[in-house]
């Protein structure tokens, strides 16, 4: 452990780091647990709200191609830091998939 103060991220506000600067340490352990809870929840409500469009594109196929059956779902796979969208559904005991396109980021 230093024996200097930390250097703050240089991206945050000076008000906020003037804010922490003022605060005793029992203020400053609390905001800490607060700002890592918040984190949390934000991952928690991007990830549902991603579930959610997913679902979205599940329940809705349509354009199916020919070799593609009625009951497939539209889902996003990421492969490599990109995502694309596949048809899916089961076979028997095997899922199978089929590639539809990329995703696009503007939507």
């Amino acid at each position: 452990m230093s024996y200097e103060p930390p250097t703050p991220p240089a991206d945050l506000s000076t008000d906020v780091i003037d804010t922490l600067d003022d605060y005793s340490l029992e203020q400053l352990r609390r905001v800490a647990r607060y700002a890592e809870e918040l984190a949390e929840y934000r991952e928690r409500e991007a990830r549902l709200a991603e579930a959610d469009e997913e679902d979205e594109l599940n329940e809705h196929p349509d354009n199916l191609p020919d070799d593609v059956p009625s009951k497939a779902t539209l889902t996003i796979k990421e492969i490599n830091d990109n995502r694309y969208y596949y048809w899916q559904w089961r076979d028997g005991d095997r899922i199978k998939s089929k590639y539809k396109s990329p995703v696009n980021s503007d939507e």
